[in-house]
C-alpha cells in the first residue's frame, strides 16, 4: 500500500507500530481509515481512493 500511495500521489508514508492489531491511516493528521472502526482491513485501492478524494 505504501508503494501505491507514493506512486500515485508522491506521498511518502510512515509505518508506526501499534498494538492489538490496530491499523489506522491518517492524512495530514486526520484519520481516514480505521480497521478498529470498520472491523476489517481495507480492500485493494480503498485507502488510495480516499486519499484521491482529499488531495483532488
Amino acid at each position: 500500500m505504501a508503494d501505491s500511495i507514493e506512486e500515485q500521489f508522491g506521498i511518502k508514508s510512515t509505518l508506526v507500530k501499534g498494538r492489538s492489531g490496530v491499523f489506522e491511516v491518517t492524512l495530514d493528521g486526520d484519520l481516514i481509515y480505521s480497521k478498529k472502526s470498520l472491523g476489517r482491513f481495507p480492500e485493494a485501492g480503498e485507502v488510495e481512493a480516499v486519499i484521491a478524494g482529499r488531495v483532488a
